[in-house]
């Protein structure tokens, strides 16, 4: 029995019935640098060759700029594999791709300070 929405791939009891890396053809490491923050977005072009179905899922949560961490978030896969998958359709020309945006020092200690009062106000 498969889960709601998520295809053949995911099984109610058994979990994911294809290993993550069996979808990237065993790859590692993609052809494009990406970021977790990374922001990707469909071109519009449609893209040349079979793409497998975790390909199209990809494509179709990319309509508007999102995270490659979102992406994989949704798809239900390590983050790897998700960039792999997406460099994929980078190459193809059916996906652009821009670094993330940092306006501000990510190791300012202030910002860490803030986020550690955060979490320990959650403890």
């Amino acid at each position: 029995m498969t889960a709601t929405g998520d295809g053949p791939w995911l099984d109610d009891a058994a979990g994911r019935l294809v290993r993550p890396f069996t979808v990237s053809n065993g790859r590692t490491e993609p052809t494009v640098a990406l970021d977790l923050m990374s922001q990707v977005m469909s071109t519009g072009a449609r893209p040349l060759g079979y793409l497998g179905p975790e390909h199209a899922q990809a494509l179709d949560l990319c309509r508007a700029p999102v995270p490659v961490a979102e992406v994989a978030a949704h798809l239900k896969l390590p983050a790897v594999v998700t960039k792999v998958l997406l460099s994929d359709l980078v190459d193809c020309g059916a996906l652009t791709t821009k670094p993330p945006e940092f306006h501000h020092n990510p190791t300012d200690r202030a910002l860490l300070e803030a986020v550690l009062d955060g979490l320990r106000r959650q403890l």
